[in-house]
C-alpha cells in the first residue's frame, strides 16, 4: 500500500507517518521509485502500537523507540513483549541496575512469595504496592492480611480475564497494541465499578 493508504487505514495524518519514518519508529517502506514506497501489513501494526505507546501509554519519542527496540530484542516471546509494552520491565533488563529497595520492599516481596507470583524485581507496580501499604499504616489504615489476600485473588481473576481476552492468532505487535489499550483505557472503568459495587454492597448491608 501507498502511504496515503497506510495513513487511511492507520487514522495517522501522512506528516506524522513521515515524522515516525525519520525517527525510526516504522521501518522505511519498499522502494518503488525515487520518491515512493510501499507499505504493508507490518507496518500497519506497528504504526498502531507506536500510535499507542505516544498517545495512550504517553511515552516519548526516544523512549518509545527504545520499548520498540526492546520487542525486538524479545520477538516471539509474548510474556516479555507485554510486559515491555505495559511497563512491567524494562526494554533492557540486563542493562538496568537493581532498583533500591523502596518503602515496604520486604512485606512486598513477603507478599509475593506466599502468592506464589513470578514478578520482575524491575517491576515499577511493586513500588507502587509498597508505598500504598506504608502510607496507609501511617495513617492508621492497615490493611489486614487476609484482606490484602483478597485483593490479591480478585487482581488475579482480572488478569485472567484480561489476558483472555487477547487473541491468540493475532500478530504479536496487535496483542501489544491491544493489551495497552486495555490496559491503560479500562483502569478508570474498572475503578467506576469498584465505586458502584461498593455502593451496591452497602445498599444490601443496610437493607
Amino acid at each position: 500500500m501507498r502511504m496515503s493508504e497506510l495513513s487511511r487505514r492507520s487514522g495517522v495524518p501522512t506528516a506524522t507517518i513521515k515524522y515516525y519514518l525519520r525517527e525510526g519508529l516504522l521501518p522505511p517502506g519498499r522502494a518503488v521509485a525515487t520518491t515512493q514506497a510501499e507499505y504493508d501489513e507490518t507496518h500497519l501494526r506497528r504504526l498502531g502500537l507506536v500510535r499507542a505507546l505516544i498517545g495512550v501509554r504517553g511515552l516519548s519519542v526516544s523512549a518509545t523507540k527504545e520499548v520498540l527496540g526492546g520487542i525486538a530484542a524479545h520477538e516471539g516471546e509474548q510474556h516479555q513483549v507485554l510486559g515491555i509494552v505495559l511497563g512491567a520491565r524494562p526494554a533492557d533488563e540486563d542493562a538496568e541496575p537493581a532498583p533500591a529497595p523502596a518503602p515496604g520492599a520486604a512485606e512486598v516481596d513477603a507478599l509475593l512469595a506466599e502468592l506464589g507470583w513470578e514478578v520482575s524485581d524491575h517491576a515499577p507496580a511493586r513500588a507502587v504496592l509498597g508505598e500504598a501499604l506504608e502510607t496507609l499504616r501511617s495513617l492508621g489504615e492497615e490493611i489486614a492480611h487476609p484482606a490484602l489476600l483478597g485483593y490479591a485473588d480478585a487482581a488475579a481473576q482480572l488478569a485472567a480475564i484480561d489476558l483472555d481476552q487477547l487473541d491468540p492468532q493475532a500478530d504479536p505487535l496487535a496483542q501489544a497494541e491491544s493489551a495497552l489499550v486495555r490496559t491503560v483505557l479500562l483502569e478508570p472503568a474498572l475503578l467506576a465499578l469498584r465505586r458502584l459495587a461498593q455502593e451496591n454492597e452497602s445498599v444490601k448491608r443496610n437493607s
